[in-house]
């Protein structure tokens, strides 16, 4: 792995995914998160829907940057992201995305606009020299990492037992970003089209994301 794909996977960078929580304040709100086993439950169920439809996308975007069919690619997502607010979330981190890649040197204009995050997150991984597997590893991770960190704050965690958590996740995360039809499995790629991309579901989250959107006091965007 290359420093260019470091360095827009980095957590650290100015892509605006800290300020969304992927859920998680509004889980805790609703009172369903308390604690670090509430944290590592939330976690694992987010990974094998959301996160496994976004490790799909993100790895079938890299495999076909440049040239893929962007309008589709984002109308599949779309219909697989049934809440208005999760869809605001993915575009608003779709932008953030988008803006650090042309900060490097990428033109990404191809991708249209509004942009999903994953998909933005797919053609970056390509452009800075990924693989769909890498691209898949890193939608997947996101999942998990986006709402623990979340808890963390607002939850006041111990951030080590939370990162405990996540490093026990780390084999299902690889084994998420590895069991869809796209082309992480090579077997797959030339049968694979987009409609057969996953399309699992989380409703109570979907409902979740609705409710926190019209909340007046939040301390993340999602």
């Amino acid at each position: 792995m290359n420093a260019l794909l470091l360095l827009l996977l980095d957590s650290r960078s100015p892509a605006g995914a800290h300020s969304h929580s992927g859920g998680m304040e509004a889980a805790v709100t609703a009172g369903f998160v308390r604690d670090v086993d509430d944290v590592r439950a939330f976690c694992r169920g987010r990974l094998r829907t959301s996160g496994r439809v976004t490790a799909a996308f993100a790895a079938h975007a890299c495999r076909v940057w440049p040239s893929g069919d962007w309008g589709e690619l984002h109308a599949e997502l779309d219909a697989r992201t049934p809440a208005e607010a999760m869809r605001t979330a993915s575009y608003a981190m779709g932008a953030g995305l988008r803006r650090l890649l042309r900060s490097m040197g990428a033109d990404v204009s191809a991708l249209g606009d509004p942009v999903h995050h994953p998909v933005v997150l797919g053609a970056g991984v390509a452009f800075a020299g990924g693989t769909p597997p890498d691209a898949a590893r890193a939608a997947a991770l996101a999942t998990c990492t986006g709402p623990a960190s979340a808890a963390i704050r607002l939850l006041g965690l111990d951030p080590y037992a939370v990162h405990g958590v996540l490093a026990e996740l780390a084999p299902e995360i690889d084994s998420v970003s590895l069991r869809s039809c796209n082309p992480v499995r090579s077997e797959a790629a030339e049968s694979c089209t987009i409609a057969d991309l996953p399309a699992d579901s989380a409703p109570a989250l979907d409902l979740l994301a609705d409710v926190h959107a019209v909340q007046e006091v939040r301390l993340f965007a999602s």
